[in-house]
C-alpha cells in the first residue's frame, strides 16, 4: 500500500480548496478568517507546552477543550454551507467560556487600572494568545459581513479573549508576579 503524501500541489496556483470542494484565493476573506482561527489554536498550544504548570491542570484541560472548539470553528468557516457533521458551537460553548470566566476571576483583586502584557511567561503568553483571538474575531466579523457565518463564530471568540485575559491574570497571581499597570505619562496629565 502507497502511503499519500502531505503535499498535492494542489494549491501552487495560490488557491485552496474548501469543504465541499470549492476553490478559492487563498486570500479570500473565509481563508483568512479561518486561518486566524487556527494561529489562535496554535497559540493556545504554545500556552499549554510553557504554561501548563502555571495554570495548573484543571485550567490547561479547560484550553485544550477550546482548542478542540476552534478546531470545530475552523472546519465550519471552511465551508461555505456552514455546517459539518460532528462540529457544532452552540450557545452552551460560550455559557461554558463565562462560567470559566466567572469561576477564575472571583479568585482575582479586582483590577483598578488597565494592565501591559507581560509578568510571568505563561501570563505574556496568554496576553499574546488573547490579541491573536481579537484579530480572529475581526477576520470573522470581516467575513459575516460578505458571507453567511455561523454568529455564535463571533461571540465565542468574543468571550474566548475575555477568558484569555483572566488566564493572563490568574498566571500572573499564580507566580506571585506583579501585573504592571499603565500609567499616564508625566507629560500628558
Amino acid at each position: 500500500m502507497t502511503r499519500p503524501k502531505i503535499y498535492t500541489r494542489g494549491g501552487d496556483d495560490g488557491t485552496t480548496g474548501l469543504i465541499g470542494r470549492t476553490r478559492v484565493s487563498k486570500s479570500d476573506p473565509r481563508i483568512e478568517a479561518y486561518g486566524a482561527v487556527d494561529e489562535l489554536n496554535a497559540m493556545l498550544g504554545l500556552v499549554l507546552a510553557y504554561g501548563r504548570d502555571e495554570l495548573g491542570e484543571d485550567v490547561a484541560g479547560w484550553l485544550r477543550e477550546v482548542q478542540g472548539d476552534l478546531f470545530c470553528m475552523g472546519a465550519l468557516l471552511a465551508s461555505p454551507e456552514g455546517a459539518v457533521p460532528g462540529c457544532e458551537l452552540d450557545p452552551i460553548h460560550v455559557q461554558k467560556l463565562e462560567e470559566w470566566i466567572d469561576q477564575i476571576d472571583a479568585g482575582l483583586e479586582p483590577l483598578r487600572a488597565f494592565i501591559l502584557p507581560g509578568g510571568s511567561p505563561c501570563a505574556a503568553w496568554l496576553h499574546l494568545a488573547r490579541t491573536v483571538c481579537r484579530r480572529a474575531e475581526r477576520r470573522v466579523v470581516s467575513l459575516a459581513e460578505r458571507a453567511a457565518v455561523p454568529v455564535i463564530a463571533v461571540q465565542y471568540l468574543n468571550r474566548l479573549s475575555d477568558l484569555l485575559f483572566v488566564l493572563a491574570r490568574y498566571a500572573n497571581a499564580r507566580t506571585g508576579q506583579a501585573e504592571i499597570q499603565w500609567r499616564r505619562p508625566a507629560s500628558s496629565r
